[in-house]
């Protein structure tokens, strides 16, 4: 079937692949198909037929929306014996296609148009149609012709329609790969920026616009972070925090501190990354929007790289307690990055429980726990990222306790995530479970061996090398 299709080259079919995933999770309302992919390395297995176990659930489901019969006829083995094989059979069974050429970042540059990527050229899912292509295009050029018109002044629909903008952002920003977002929010700051430096705006208008403009460095912050820059990450962060004193909203102070919190965590400085966190708590007063869980589950997590059980625990009490009074805010009311869902929480808690290192069990069944929280949210809770970090916990805790085979198992979701997905947090997990095998000098062989080599395979291509 993939000869009579042509996808027999790697690429082809992960198009099609990602193409029936998303198409699926819309049809379906299941937010986990959103974004699922298939690595090279597991379409040479299937296409090679060098099939051992069956491939996960969802990625069943996917290829037998692709090819409309069951995964076990396309992973059967071809036949033997002259003839025509039967197209249910066999669909992987032939020789695997010549690898494609990987371009180094060198001759990335090379390859793109002088001056580089524009930033007016948006990226696009690659399941995005014509008609949807030009009509984002359309309605990005009529939000700076609005902009334009408008003169001097903010008007009204210049603000609503930077407003729409933010918050299409915000909602896409944990299901979606950078790439396919990065231009629309450099866009989106820069017209901020520049309405604020030369637009007339009344006190309420400036607020807002002030606001908005927040969230749009926060969100490029978080960017910069998830490229692996984290000094370019606190420098967007702290003109987030500039725009938040302008807007006096003391909720997205908060969220800006906790922001910088996660930037140092994941930079290796847990002592900073917890005095971030006390700061956020300290500017969140009566803040009773989910900031206010999100910074606990990071003191939590900052703590437990520091070793200290005690604060950990008390942290992790604060955070059950802060969600216990959540009222929701106009933060939480932007969806998506801006609110701190309980699937989040549930994998900060397990991180900060297996890194602390007290209490393997128990870490083992909150890493379970919140893999399982993913695996049922929402649209509105689930997260690409946040879900491969509570699926490298699980991995974790279970090579603490000695179960190479069950770490396999629950770091597999990770390893087949696209290029795309590789962000550093993802690609800094998934360097904790190679650290955590390479430790243990018993696990030096056979199944061990075989998952470190492909962990680094996965961190050898991160997402940043896509943008450069």
């Amino acid at each position: 079937m993939t000869l009579q299709r042509h996808w027999q080259v790697y690429e082809t079919f992960r198009l099609r692949f990602e193409a029936t995933a998303n198409s699926a999770a819309e049809q379906e309302h299941d937010p986990r198909l959103r974004g699922l992919s298939v690595s090279k390395r597991q379409f040479e297995r299937w296409y090679g037929g060098a099939v051992k176990t069956r491939p996960y659930p969802d990625q069943c489901r996917v290829l037998e929306a692709m090819f409309g019969v069951g995964v076990d006829q396309l992973l059967a083995p071809a036949l033997a014996g002259p003839g025509p094989v039967p197209a249910a059979t066999a669909l992987f069974a032939v020789p695997p296609p010549r690898p494609v050429p990987v371009l180094l970042p060198s001759e990335q540059a090379a390859a793109l148009p002088v001056g580089g990527p524009s930033n007016s050229e948006p990226r696009f899912d690659a399941g995005t149609t014509e008609l949807e292509r030009q009509v984002t295009m359309a309605a990005r050029r009529a939000l700076r012709f609005t902009a334009m018109a408008e003169g001097s002044r903010i008007g009204p629909e210049t603000l609503g329609q930077i407003n729409d903008e933010v918050r299409r952002l915000t909602a896409a920003y944990p299901k979606s790969a950078l790439p396919t977002l990065l231009g629309d929010l450099v866009e989106v700051q820069d017209l901020t920026f520049q309405l604020l430096e030369h637009g007339r705006a009344k006190p309420s208008q400036a607020r807002e616009l002030y606001l908005l403009a927040g969230i749009t460095s926060g969100m490029l912050a978080k960017a910069s972070h998830d490229l692996g820059n984290p000094s370019a990450a606190m420098m967007q962060a702290r003109t987030a925090f500039v725009c938040a004193d302008n807007a006096d909203h003391h909720a997205m102070r908060a969220w800006v501190r906790s922001l910088q919190s996660l930037i140092s965590y994941w930079a290796g400085r847990p002592g900073e990354a917890a005095d971030y966190a006390a700061l956020g708590q300290s500017a969140a007063g009566e803040i009773h929007g989910t900031t206010g869980v999100w910074l606990a589950c990071l003191s939590a997590r900052a703590h437990s790289l520091l070793g200290d059980g005690e604060a950990t625990r008390t942290a992790i009490q604060r955070a059950e307690d802060a969600r216990a009074s959540v009222e929701p805010d106009d933060l939480d009311a932007f969806g998506g990055i801006m609110t701190f869902p309980v699937p989040r929480q549930l994998y900060y808690v397990a991180e900060a429980t297996v890194q602390l290192g007290e209490d393997a069990p128990l870490g083992e069944i909150q890493s379970e726990v919140a893999v399982t929280a993913y695996r049922n949210a929402t649209e509105d809770e689930w997260a690409f990222g946040d879900q491969a970090g509570a699926q490298t916990d699980l991995a974790l805790a279970r090579i603490a306790r000695g179960e190479i085979e069950g770490a396999a198992e629950a770091v597999r979701p990770v390893l087949d995530l696209p290029t795309e997905q590789r962000n550093f947090g993802i690609v800094s997990s998934a360097q904790r479970v190679h650290a955590a095998l390479r430790g243990d000098g018993r696990r030096n062989g056979g199944a061990a061996a075989g998952l470190r080599e492909e962990i680094e395979a996965f961190t050898a291509t991160p997402t940043s090398a896509l943008i450069r």
